[in-house]
Parts: structure tokens; C-alpha cells; sequence
């Protein structure tokens, strides 16, 4: 079954938010667990999450993926900050058990001039503070495209976080095409040879999400400007390639796209299904 769907807002509720997806073709969504530049939180709804759960299964919607907010950072030189990023993740983790458990996908952190070291040291530090044997949540963290200190901009930091927690098998890994183009990573023109070097260096078992999203910055930019699909340096024939390539085709993928209303991203799903082979 393909699984696709797109980020959309849960301002109004995740069974509004199922609804929408169903009305554009998806069978999927994202969502941002609270603020994305902020931290307030949307207060828990019993009723709408009820509500949410019987029409996912009524209409075999899966469950989602969850985003944390871009301001989390496990790894700022900066302990208060730090802190924060602790209690917020504990937070999220906590709602998601109320959640029927979807992912959790977090952007490793930013270093703030410690190096790449250091950074990873607190990543996996501040992850092992939190997640417990108990956790039933399967926790993302995404490749990034490298700019300034982000860490995760490689196949070899994400594996260095992942080799130091203690609970690696509550962790996975989520590719977003457009972060990797802009990293250095040829899935234009050597898809298979991309995926041959995750495997070797991450663990292909270990991946399990896509953001599917074109790029408006060339191959190694290291610039994080996602585009429209076929409106970027990837292009369409290559995003076919991605969601077709049998070690990819079965994984939940979303889109990130940038677009003024849901209509965009329910032509780029219509698109993407006329083009995806059951």
C-alpha cells in the first residue's frame, strides 16, 4: 500500500486534521506535536481523539507522524536550553501514549559552536535521560541538510548518535529528500548507490519515513529550501525513482512542500499515485 500523505496544522483537532487528509487522497499526515517556533501545547481532546480513531479505521488512515518543534535543541551549549528540550520531549512522549503511539520525529540539534563531538555527546546523553525501556514510541531522527552547526548532516553523525543510546531499538531515521540532496547525497543520480551507503553505514531496517520534497537549492548546497515537487533541482523523475525504488516503496512518506492551501498538496497526491507502481 502506498502511504502517503502531507504535514498538516491539528489547530482544530486531529479528527479534523483525518478528515482533511481523506479529502485530498492521503491516507496519512504530520503533524507538529505543539508550537513549531514556540513550545505552548494543545490541550488534550478525548472527545476529538475518539472521534479521531474511529474515522482513521473507518477509512484506513494511519496513524501519524509526529514533529517536534524546530526550536528543541538536546544539544545548545546552553544548559537551560538543554533542559528545556528535556522536559519538552518528555511531554511529547507522555501525549503520544494517549496518541495510539505514532512516530516521533525530531531534528537532532545544533552544536552552537562545541563541535560535531560534543553535540552528538549531548544528543544522545539528553535522549537517554528520557526515552525508557518502556517507551512504545518510535523516536525519528532526520538527516538535515548542513547548514551552520546542525548535526545529522551525514550518514555517519546520525549513526554516532544512534551506536551511543541505550534503547536503540525505540529509535529509527527519517530521510527527507530534499535535506540530503542538499547534504551531498546523489539520489538523483545514484539512488541505489545513496541507499547502499545507509545500509552499510546506518542499516536500511532503520529507516522508516520519507519527507518527500524537491529542492530549491542545487546538489550540495547544504541549503534547506524545500520546493514544490518538479519545481526544484530533483525533479519529478527522480521523486518517481524515490517512491517506486523497492527498498523505499512501502515506507510512509509526507510531503513538506511548500503551498498556500491543502489543494497543492492534494495534486501533488494525485500526482504521485497516477505515478506509483502497486
Amino acid at each position: 500500500m502506498f502511504k502517503i500523505g502531507c504535514h498538516l496544522s491539528i489547530g482544530k483537532g486531529l479528527f479534523n486534521a483525518s478528515k482533511e487528509i481523506k479529502q485530498i487522497n492521503g491516507n496519512t499526515f504530520q503533524f507538529f506535536s505543539r508550537n513549531p517556533q514556540g513550545f505552548k501545547q494543545k490541550e488534550y481532546d478525548d472527545v476529538d481523539y475518539k472521534k479521531y480513531i474511529k474515522f482513521n479505521q473507518e477509512n484506513n488512515i494511519l496513524a501519524p507522524l509526529c514533529h517536534a518543534p524546530y526550536t528543541l535543541n538536546c544539544c545548545s551549549k546552553d544548559e537551560r536550553v538543554r533542559e528545556l528540550a528535556k522536559m519538552i520531549l518528555e511531554a511529547d512522549l507522555k501525549r503520544l501514549n494517549l496518541y495510539a503511539n505514532p512516530m516521533y520525529n525530531l531534528h537532532p540539534g545544533a552544536h552552537t559552536g562545541q563541535g560535531v563531538e560534543k553535540g552528538i555527546e549531548l544528543i544522545a546523553k539528553t535522549l537517554n535521560e528520557v526515552v525508557k525501556e518502556d517507551e512504545k514510541t518510535i523516536i525519528l531522527l532526520e538527516l538535515m541538510a548542513g547548514k551552520g552547526s546542525d548535526i545529522g548532516r551525514s550518514f555517519a553523525e546520525i549513526k554516532a548518535i544512534l551506536d551511543k543510546l541505550i534503547y536503540k531499538e525505540k529509535f529509527g531515521v527519517c530521510l527527507d529528500t530534499c535535506h540530503v540532496f542538499a547534504a551531498g547525497y546523489d539520489i538523483v543520480n545514484n539512488l541505489d548507490g545513496v541507499l547502499q551507503e545507509f545500509d552499510q553505514i546506518i542499516g536500511l531496517d532503520k529507516l522508516k519515513a520519507i519527507h518527500l520534497n524537491d529542492s530549491k537549492m542545487p546538489f550540495n548546497s547544504n541549503k534547506d529550501r524545500h520546493a514544490a515537487l518538479g519545481e526544484g533541482y530533483i525533479g519529478l523523475e527522480a521523486i518517481y525513482r524515490i517512491i517506486n525504488h523497492p527498498k523505499l516503496k512501502d515506507l510512509p512518506m509526507y510531503l513538506e512542500t511548500p503551498h498556500d492551501d491543502i489543494s497543492g498538496y492534494g495534486k501533488e497526491i494525485a500526482l504521485l499515485r497516477e505515478h506509483y507502481n502497486e
